[in-house]
């Protein structure tokens, strides 16, 4: 059997929200919604481990990494929730008759 790497950090890099120039002549339904909710993720988590390596490293304020840490457990709630909802709506779809 093949080895399987995987890095969520590399995950989340190969999505790339939609470019601004190409979208601004676009309805609004035009939007990647998920791309964008991707990118807001990655931000919030990186920014996450930046801050909380900050406190660590240099004694930055602990109130910074705290706000971080919140917003980034927030993120990740949201995350998992819409991650249960997606997968709870497939089984929802094996289950019908066909």
């Amino acid at each position: 059997m093949a080895n399987v790497s995987f890095n969520a950090y590399t995950a989340l890099n190969t999505v790339r929200p939609t470019d601004q120039a190409q979208t601004a002549g676009k309805a609004e339904a035009g939007k990647n919604v998920v791309a964008e909710g991707i990118s807001d993720f990655r931000t919030a988590m990186q920014q996450a481990e930046k801050t909380t390596m900050q406190t660590g490293v240099s004694g930055a304020d602990p109130h910074a990494m705290v706000a971080a840490l919140a917003n980034a457990e927030m993120m990740l709630d949201a995350a998992v929730t819409i991650r249960d909802k997606v997968v709870e709506a497939y089984q929802e779809l094996l289950r019908m008759p066909v």
